[in-house]
């Protein structure tokens, strides 16, 4: 007799109980071993409006490096409601590494309201290239092609200004390796979505963004 009926308890004896199969992720999470296999990365971008005050920006980028994820870009900037500000990240991750994260930001305290935007949402970038000044003409005709800017020329360098969506960004970039890139720089996606569709949950353009349930998550899909 275990110790278990000796003491009258009803139910299962530890022995005899389920026992969870499967490995923890990075996150921590249990992962199912017949699906672990179908679990594949995905570009996301997450689109968080938070309080603008000190230290914010270090809390999220901390928290992210602490959990693992793999961050492509991270941009920051107010919005039209002094205080606020929006943080946008591109980061590659599974289904469920992607709603941890989300879930993970919508906790810290600054966080007013964190969404997830669609393929269809307008995104753009810049870029800031300081190529070699041998053929002036020649990286001019380029600059042109993409719709860019011409920023400082002189005899040796000549920097330029490129926008667009991030294709747009890598096309121009290996157009411009034939002159020789010296430095480049590189902010990372912003995006807002498409239409009268907000950004964040309960968000509007000019004033204070507040969630139907708090800190809520919403995907907006396309």
């Amino acid at each position: 007799m275990t110790q278990q009926q000796q003491q009258g308890l009803q139910g299962p004896t530890p022995d005899d109980r389920p026992h969870p199969t499967g490995r923890r992720n990075s996150h921590g999470e249990r992962i199912d071993p017949d699906t672990e296999a179908e679990q594949h990365p995905r570009t996301a971008v997450i689109s968080a409006l938070v309080e603008n005050e000190p230290g914010v920006l270090s809390r999220v980028s901390g928290l992210f490096s602490r959990r693992q994820f793999n961050i492509e870009s991270l941009t920051v900037g107010p919005t039209t409601v002094d205080g606020h500000a929006r943080i946008t990240l591109v980061v590659e991750e599974t289904d469920a590494g992607i709603d941890q994260a989300k879930k993970q930001l919508k906790k810290l305290t600054p966080a007013i309201a964190v969404g997830e935007l669609g393929t269809n949402a307008v995104r753009a970038e810049l870029v800031l290239l300081k190529v070699r000044g041998e053929e002036p003409d020649k990286v001019h005709a380029i600059t042109q092609m993409y719709e860019g800017q011409t920023l400082d020329a002189g005899p040796r360098t000549i920097t330029v200004q490129i926008t667009g969506d991030q294709r747009k960004i890598d096309d121009a970039i290996d157009a411009f390796r034939q002159f020789g890139i010296i430095e480049i720089a590189r902010t990372g996606q912003t995006a807002l979505a498409r239409g009268d569709t907000p950004t964040t949950p309960g968000e509007s353009p000019g004033e204070s963004a507040t969630a139907t349930d708090d800190n809520q998550t919403l995907n907006y899909d396309d």
